[in-house]
């Protein structure tokens, strides 16, 4: 495995068996970041391989991106790229071949990458590194369209609820994901006396790390259950037609990703 990645398997209670290496776990040498694309090329494009997020300061146009989750599920394996520390040389370091770069794969139609609610990483990734997303598949529309008949469609979830609401889980295990997610949240949320900036520090605090890896790694089970709820090419369409345009309007001059309007769905 390529420096940085952090095996982990999905066991009986649906969490991550995450590493024992107290270090940063980041990738972030060019180096490393040969090997990472390389073990991308030729994956699989369906179910997708690759489920992504991003944590950063005020992570959008006018913040900063620090690290970028890259979940690659036929590896069992998630890196956590050190964006803060090599900038640009993450997204155009190439592989041994000369060509693939990690830009390269964002921006490819025939690669999909699954994000939850890619408006604000895709807004970061244009301003600060020229990225134009393309083949995202966004898992909050997903679970939007297919909620129950009867249940109201205009507010979205978060990634949160939608795991309490659709990953099985004992009670046990929910709650032990819980407080590990509350561990991270404590040391970066401002309304707890925490600060953002911890996802800036070196070596990435050990409780950061366990939130990040969170962040992504119940992403695969999310995606597969709505996918199979998902059976309408019409409806499919839609939450196609629905991504494409988060990520146009994430580019656009006049995009705001903060505030109370992005609660809102785009069906009623």
């Amino acid at each position: 495995m390529p420096d940085g990645g952090v095996q982990k398997s999905l066991g009986p209670m649906g969490s991550s068996q995450i590493s024992d290496d107290k270090s940063s776990g980041l990738v972030d040498s060019p180096e490393a970041m040969r090997d990472v694309i390389d073990s991308l090329v030729g994956l699989p494009p369906s179910p997708p391989s690759l489920f992504i997020d991003l944590e950063g300061v005020s992570l959008s146009r006018h913040g900063t991106v620090a690290i970028l989750q890259l979940l690659v599920q036929p590896k069992d394996c998630t890196y956590l790229i050190d964006i803060h520390s090599l900038g640009p040389k993450a997204f155009h370091t190439p592989g041994a071949d000369g060509q693939t770069t990690l830009k390269s794969i964002l921006e490819s139609n025939a690669i999909p990458k699954v994000f939850f609610d890619v408006r604000n990483d895709s807004d970061a990734l244009f301003a600060h590194f020229g990225i134009k997303l393309a083949g995202v598949q966004d898992i909050q529309l997903m679970e939007l369209t297919t909620r129950r008949q009867g249940l109201s469609k205009q507010y979205l979830n978060g990634l949160t609820k939608c795991i309490e609401k659709d990953v099985t889980m004992t009670t046990n295990e929910l709650q032990r994901w819980k407080a590990a997610k509350q561990k991270g949240k404590n040391l970066f949320d401002p309304s707890r006396g925490g600060s953002y900036e911890v996802f800036n520090a070196r070596p990435l605090n050990e409780d950061v790390r366990t939130y990040c890896i969170q962040d992504v790694e119940f992403m695969p089970i999310l995606w597969a259950v709505y996918d199979a709820i998902l059976t309408s090419p019409q409806w499919r369409e839609k939450v196609g037609k629905a991504t494409g345009d988060r990520v146009a309007s994430s580019q656009s001059a006049s995009f705001n990703g903060k505030g109370p309007h992005m609660r809102f769905g785009p069906w009623s």
